[in-house]
């Protein structure tokens, strides 16, 4: 353990220690109630407490479910081999790009499935969304934002009227192939009964246009990862309020509720609202002639470039993690629309990573 923590460089190596937990910030390693399947902290000892002499493995996708704490708490003391590149991970002594786990002595190994005949194989292949955040492992803090940024704002962009067609397709109801499923409303409606009329949809950017005066201009007016389907007059009702808990019930949305400043979600659709704002406050960083879009605490942003309240917004983050629909969201935007994906449904733990 001693030797792969001090060669961090870029040599691919197989290194044996006990699970201890998981890493969740540079200096932060939890031993219970996991948030996600993406990092493992291992140890020469099981009972090991002092992160200096731990080294921060990332568990690439095709690994997260066999070997994922939240998924598999009972891994915590296990002994591992895992075989990857010595490297920085959450800015700390790692092993990334992961290319195969096995407990200890055991053979490395994946499951694959073809047919009815499960057989056994090793992978060495880096899945191609570990590629894509490739120079953001090992990050954390501001130099994990400023990584990501200059990731995810490579994209293709969309006309405001090109983002009518792309949410036909990005909020599909999965039950129902002619159908789009409303952010808040939670209602599933015809995919043509769009527009301005009452009980049409129309589309509700999450991040409230006027935070940041940038309207429906092409860029953040019309970048689909925030833009969602919702009914016209919920869409009015939200109106540009910041976020925050309580209020009234809202109208034509069960589940939510609002006041004079702010907007409470449904809960199946809390996490990914905050989603949604931590990447237009990563994307928009005020270097493409657009102004920097920031997350505060405040519920009175107005017209001023940011967007409240960052505490509630991450325990939504927590409490609602990202679901297969969200999950498929933000894949068909990056295969089919904007080439580009939202760090935060990939990589959830970069949320603490980045806000505490």
């Amino acid at each position: 353990m001693a030797a792969a923590i001090a060669q961090q460089n870029g040599a691919t190596a197989t290194v044996r220690g006990y699970v201890v937990g998981q890493p969740t910030a540079t200096s932060t390693v939890v031993r219970s109630a996991f948030p996600s399947d993406y990092a493992l902290a291992l140890a020469d000892s099981p009972s090991q407490t002092a992160t200096g002499q731990m080294l921060y493995v990332q568990v690439t996708s095709a690994f997260r479910a066999q070997w994922g704490l939240k998924s598999n708490p009972g891994l915590l003391g296990r002994q591992v081999d895992v075989t990857g590149v010595l490297g920085a991970y959450f800015a700390h002594p790692g092993l990334t790009s992961t290319s195969a786990f096995a407990f200890a002595g055991g053979a490395p190994t994946t499951t694959t499935t073809t047919g009815a005949t499960t057989t056994t194989t090793t992978t060495t292949a880096v899945p191609d969304v570990d590629a894509y955040y490739s120079a953001a492992l090992g990050k954390s803090g501001a130099a994990l934002k400023t990584a990501l940024h200059q990731i995810i704002r490579t994209q293709t962009k969309l006309s405001y009227d090109q983002v009518w067609e792309a949410l036909k397709v990005t909020d599909q109801d999965p039950d129902n192939a002619a159908n789009v499923i409303l952010l808040y409303s939670g209602r599933s409606q015809g995919k043509t009964a769009n527009g301005g009329n009452a009980d049409d949809w129309n589309r509700e950017h999450v991040w409230a246009k006027s935070h940041g005066d940038f309207g429906t201009a092409t860029g953040p007016g019309t970048d689909v990862h925030h833009l969602r389907p919702e009914d016209v007059s919920v869409n009015a009702n939200r109106g540009n309020k910041d976020f925050d808990a309580g209020g009234s019930a809202a109208a034509e949305a069960p589940g939510n509720y609002t006041d004079a400043d702010s907007w409470e979600p449904r809960n199946a659709v809390k996490g990914d609202v905050a989603r949604m704002l931590f990447y237009m406050a990563v994307r928009y960083e005020g270097d493409d002639g657009f102004a920097d879009l920031e997350l505060n605490d405040s519920v009175a942003n107005g017209t001023a470039p940011y967007h409240g309240r960052l505490s509630l917004l991450r325990q939504w983050h927590a409490q609602d993690p990202p679901d297969a629909f969200e999950k498929r969201r933000n894949q068909v935007i990056y295969d089919r629309f904007q080439r580009n994906r939202n760090p935060f449904i990939d990589h959830p733990e970069w949320v603490a990573a980045i806000w505490g």
